[in-house]
Order: structure tokens, then sequence, then C-alpha cells
């Protein structure tokens, strides 16, 4: 409620807050009393509504409990509204925010489990990997953190890696695989359908099948070939063997991100693709980065 683009709307929240408290004040202070007759023995007064002939609507006060009961309701919003946010700009006396309650939470649980995490900082990637201890908690940060997008088996999904065979974009040494939860990656492959033909990209893909011995037309590949130098070499390498540095995967390995079928490789040359990794540093920290690199190492070293 504080981060009003103008001060008129915080104003206009305040008054139409207070304007409706009071409205409600004032019509249940009307309503409170019906009259009835002073006779005991008469019947009370009417509103003068008659249906059917003799179907009269008396003119009876309600219930005095239940007029209370709203009382207090008008009473308590007065409280919270003056203790919490709820009128414009105004904070409340008591300063409460949902982001500090966050921080004060996280800081809590940091403060509670931080040193279970911190005690595996100083040890070394490899040897963690074989601590079972330290690889069950990386486990279950892995399942809380990383397995909507890598799967619960961290073998991944199409347009996300499978982190257990060996088949890295940017390396699967353990120091590297720490710097990827830490910093994220970013893999961009442009698109070329704006820039080569139709013709073109079919005979890469040609090209790019033979290289892991897939089933291809040689003619078509043969006339890939240079093309392919021209275009897609300085990324992934004369052999197309990949290049770790720039995150260019291995083209020769039959392992495929995206989907391995022509179709899937023609539409990732004319589109592209930017696949986009998180940086974890933030909200994770090293101490869980750290146990997490040693998870994801021992997948793969085992």
């Amino acid at each position: 409620m504080a981060d009003f683009t103008s001060p008129f709307w915080s104003i206009f929240i305040v008054v139409a807050t207070i304007v409706s408290l009071v409205a409600l004040v004032i019509l249940f202070a009307v309503f409170k009393g019906g009259k009835t007759s002073s006779g005991a023995a008469e019947e009370a007064d009417t509103t003068g509504h008659v249906w059917d002939e003799d179907l009269r609507e008396y003119n009876k006060p309600m219930p005095s409990w239940w007029l209370n009961l709203f009382y207090i309701t008008l009473v308590f919003s007065v409280i919270y509204l003056a203790l919490y946010p709820g009128l414009g700009a105004f904070g409340g006396i008591l300063g409460w925010s949902q982001i500090k309650q966050y921080e004060e939470e996280i800081q809590a649980a940091e403060d509670t489990y931080g040193p279970l995490f911190n005690r595996y900082l100083n040890e070394d990637l490899k040897t963690l990997a074989r601590n079972p201890e330290a690889v069950e908690v990386g486990r279950r940060l892995f399942s809380n953190y990383c397995s909507t997008c890598h799967g619960s088996d961290a073998r991944g999904a199409r347009g996300f890696p499978n982190l257990r065979d060996d088949d890295w974009l940017y390396g699967g040494d353990p120091e590297t695989i720490k710097t990827t939860i830490l910093k994220g990656r970013e893999g961009l492959m442009p698109g070329w359908k704006d820039i080569i033909s139709a013709q073109d990209i079919d005979d890469i893909t040609h090209h790019v099948l033979s290289l892991s011995d897939r089933l291809f037309d040689p003619a078509a590949a043969a006339r890939g070939g240079p093309i392919f130098q021209s275009y897609c070499a300085v990324c992934h390498g004369a052999d197309g063997a990949g290049n770790q540095t720039l995150g260019a995967p291995n083209l020769a390995d039959d392992i495929w991100l995206h989907g391995a079928s022509k179709q899937r490789i023609v539409q990732g040359i004319g589109n592209g693709f930017d696949n986009i990794m998180p940086p974890h540093e933030a909200f994770l920290g090293e101490a869980k980065s750290h146990l997490l690199a040693a998870y994801v190492y021992s997948l793969s070293a085992n």
C-alpha cells in the first residue's frame, strides 16, 4: 500500500474508508430502534406495508446482541487500521509489512538451519560428493529448488539438461557446477531463418545428423558442411564437438537438449533458442549451493 504513484490514491482510500465506517455507524444508529406501541396489549407499530390483504411488516428493532456484534466489528476495524496497513500509504503504528515478516522468517530459519549447511562449506566438493550425509542433504535441496526443471530424478526434460549423463554445456567439474548454480547461465542460439535460406538450413541439418551417425542424406550433408563451417563452427567447432566456454553443445554425441528429430533440429537452426538458468546465489547462498553442487556432481561421477 506504500507504493502509490500519486498521493491522490492514498488520500482517496483513506477518505473512502473513514466515510464508509462513519456511514455504517450512522446507518445502524438510525435503524437501531423501531417503534413499538406503548400499550402492553397492543401490537407493535407497522411500516404500513401490507401484502395479501392482511400480511403486515412490523417495525420492530433489531436484536441487541446482533447490533452489539456489529459495533464490535467496527471497533475491531478501527483498531486494525490504526495498527496495520490499510489506510492508503499509512503503514500502521506497528510498522508491519509482508516483506518485513518474510525477511524475519527467513532470518529465523537461517539462524536455526544455517549452521547445518555451513559445516560443509569448507570441504572439498569432490570429497563432499562421497559423503553420504552431505549428499542426502544436497538431494533434499535439489528436490526443493531444482526438480521443477530438471526432474525429481535429475534426468531433465526437453529444454532442461540431464544432470546424470556426464554431458555438460559449461563443464562438469564441481567448481563449474557450483558457479552455474550461484551465477546462473544464459545460452543464446541465434536463429538463422532470416539470414540463410530454408534449403541451407535443411542441408546444415543433414550435416549435423551425419556428425552423430544418424540417418541423413549424403548429398545434402555434403552441401551443408561448408555452410556449417561458415555459420556454426565458430561456436560449435569445426567438428561440431561444442565449446564449453560458450555453452555451445556437442553436436556429435547424439545427446539433444531440445529434441533429436530432424524437424526439431531444423526448427532450432531456424528459430534459435534462448535458454536461461537463473542464478541462485542471492536466494540460496553459498553454503546451500555448495551442497547442491556436490550432489549434482555425485550424480554423474558415480
